[in-house]
């Protein structure tokens, strides 16, 4: 465990949420959405990279995380967060701070995947809706995807560490990490996700995942375990 590396993407404004603090740093349960990204990433991993505003860079953080300022964009904050990956890493995991409820045996699937011959792997779960491709101008329908075919994509998402670094070597952007590898040749492949593994970008999200925790059960990443240092306020 001790040649994969986490980076936690937690350099975003949250604006949509109107509050001091940005969302990262608001509660779940008693812990900052970061806290539970965090414990996720260090049960799985041997190594910690969390990306955080520059003007949060003095929250507190559990012991042995290492911390740095993120960029303009949330590609540029994962680049930032590569330069404090040691090189002899093996695999790197990227995750949002985002996405709380993922527990450390999402983090193991993907990790498992890279391990077994992949440059990266993502989790994934099925469509429920019917997806339609339409043109942004006047909302004509172009094509009707394939719905078996298609998942909506989660992190955390592991890479084999030198092609996540081709990548992002010539300062693209994407949406999340796997395009850009996807884009520079790497294959990338799909592994089972969590349907519970939500992105929280509003506060009807929070309120969704403050739901979703009551009802995990007690052991079964229910709560992460006492990281030592882990800061119970919101920033």
């Amino acid at each position: 465990m001790g040649d994969v590396w986490a980076i936690v993407v937690a350099g975003g404004s949250g604006s949509r949420f109107g509050d001091a603090a940005p969302k990262q740093f608001l509660d779940l349960g008693g812990l900052r959405l970061i806290d539970w990204a965090l414990a996720a990433a260090s049960a799985a991993c041997g190594g910690v990279v969390a990306v955080l505003p520059a003007a949060h860079l003095d929250a507190t953080l559990p012991p042995g995380v290492v911390s740095v300022a993120g960029g303009s964009t949330r590609s540029g904050s994962v680049r930032a967060g590569l330069e404090a990956v040691p090189a002899d890493a093996a695999v790197i995991v990227v995750h949002d701070a985002a996405r709380p409820l993922a527990d450390s045996a999402l983090f193991e699937r993907v990790i498992a995947a890279v391990r077994a011959g992949a440059d990266g792997a993502v989790p994934g779960v099925p469509v429920a809706d019917t997806i339609k491709r339409v043109d942004p101008a006047d909302g004509l329908v172009l094509e009707t995807l394939d719905r078996p075919t298609l998942r909506a994509i989660q992190t955390p998402q592991a890479f084999a560490a030198g092609a996540l670094r081709q990548a992002h070597a010539g300062g693209g952007d994407a949406t999340d990490d796997a395009a850009l590898v996807e884009v520079a040749g790497g294959r990338v492949v799909v592994v089972e996700g969590d349907p519970s593994n939500l992105k929280v970008t509003g506060p009807e999200d929070l309120v969704r995942a403050e739901d979703l925790l009551t009802r995990r059960s007690p052991g079964v990443g229910g709560r992460p375990p006492d990281r030592g240092g882990v800061s119970r306020q919101r920033q």
